[in-house]
């Protein structure tokens, strides 16, 4: 049974905007900590954004200040919207949740090993 599902990517021009959704079974959201990781084909998976149960957010430089975390506790939901989508955003985009007891501690949230739920991914593609 899936926990955790994206949806919301596509095919955009550069400028343009998405917003990306991650629905997650009622078990899986009780995770404390969730993020956003992208991949490309032959490249490893690249932390995007990550958003503990405190509320603290948590952006990869290359999107700091273009692409924002937030969630909506009552669907169950966790959002990115990218503003500003450049060719090099393009990527499969992946939703994920870590479900220890504890908070994924700040140093770490961007490292997929953190992480033990995970969506398939949706695709964003960014080109003219």
């Amino acid at each position: 049974q899936e926990q955790l599902v994206e949806s919301g990517g596509g095919l955009v021009q550069p400028g343009d905007s998405l917003r990306l959704s991650c629905a997650a079974s009622e078990r899986a959201f009780e995770s404390n900590t969730w993020a956003w990781f992208r991949q490309t084909p032959g490249k490893e998976r690249e932390f995007v954004a990550a958003i503990r149960w405190s509320g603290n957010k948590h952006y990869a430089n290359a999107v700091k200040g273009r692409f924002t975390l937030s969630r909506d506790i009552a669907r169950n939901t966790v959002y990115l919207q990218m503003n500003s989508l450049r060719p090099d955003d393009a990527a499969v985009y992946y939703c994920a949740a870590h479900s220890g007891s504890a908070a994924v501690i700040a140093g770490l949230v961007g490292s997929a090993g953190q992480y033990d739920v995970w969506g398939r991914g949706t695709q964003v593609t960014v080109s003219s």
